[in-house]
């Protein structure tokens, strides 16, 4: 891979590489580590892919199972952000288009908003997730189902 590739590939992909691991992590930083970590890995790649959306899947699978490792790593679990030490609001660099719709999605369990942004913001058919997640079909659907209700309770009370 060139670095003309790379850079290209980062332009069109990282804001959704970047949106899975957040939704995923719920930590801008970490988020933003963990897609770096993902196009280095694509940058030191040596297979070959089909196509450009062969290339947007794998980089996805890559953010959630970095994500996934991060999250069970021992440091990770008993650690806290420096925001929260210092008593500040953590930022949120997410960017959806001023909706607020993906930072209610990551106030959502990370199995069920990792789905729901798959599927609501990066427009992947159910089968697909449940390729990329390693689930059944029906548990991808019923992650989505769940997530609904979630997210229309929380937007209901947000409201009042």
């Amino acid at each position: 891979m060139t670095d003309n590739d790379l850079d290209r590939y980062m332009r069109r992909y990282y804001k959704s590489v970047y949106g899975v691991a957040l939704c995923h992590c719920k930590n801008p930083s970490d988020a933003d580590d963990i897609a770096q970590d993902v196009f280095l890995d694509l940058y030191t790649y040596r297979g070959s892919f089909t196509g450009d959306e062969h290339i947007k899947a794998w980089l996805l699978r890559c953010a959630v199972n970095k994500s996934i490792d991060l999250t069970r790593s021992h440091w990770y679990r008993f650690s806290e952000p420096l925001e929260k030490a210092d008593g500040r609001p953590q930022s949120d660099d997410a960017d959806d288009g001023g909706s607020g719709l993906l930072k209610t999605i990551m106030k959502l369990k990370r199995r069920i908003g990792t789905v729901m942004y798959l599927y609501y913001f990066e427009e992947y058919p159910v089968s697909e997730i449940a390729g990329m997640l390693g689930i059944s079909e029906a548990a991808v659907r019923s992650r989505l189902f769940r997530g609904r209700k979630q997210l229309q309770k929380l937007l209901d009370s947000e409201r009042n």
